[in-house]
């Protein structure tokens, strides 16, 4: 548990500090599983590196990103973030987010974010 939180906390760093993509290089399992809400996961680290890469291209203007709570258990982990960014498609983004991850061998295997539409 306690290299699940040093992992997290680092992975958390690398996200505030605008390096998200390099924490998705290092933390995330070739076979991870991602998924939004209830949306179809995507499968695999390929895909869901162009889902990440089409969603930053996307960002028009960024504003915040706040890392609000954080807590692990197990082989789980939770954070609760604050973003507030303007998308291409989306317009003006203001709102928390929930992301659970759940961890093996150091990385992160899958991960489910909640948050209202």
């Amino acid at each position: 548990m306690e290299q699940i939180k040093q992992h997290l906390e680092e992975l958390n760093t690398m996200v505030l500090q605008g390096n998200a993509l390099d924490a998705f290089k290092k933390f995330y399992h070739e076979n991870v599983v991602m998924q939004e809400n209830q949306n179809e996961p995507t499968v695999g680290k390929s895909q869901n590196w162009e889902r990440e890469l089409e969603f930053f291209s996307n960002v028009t203007e960024f504003r915040d990103a706040a890392l609000l709570e954080m807590a692990v258990n197990g082989n789980v982990s939770f954070t609760i973030w604050h973003y507030d960014y303007t998308h291409k498609d989306w317009g003006v983004r203001n709102y928390q987010q929930v992301a659970v991850q759940h961890w093996e061998n150091g990385l992160i295997v899958k991960e489910q974010f909640f948050y209202g539409s």
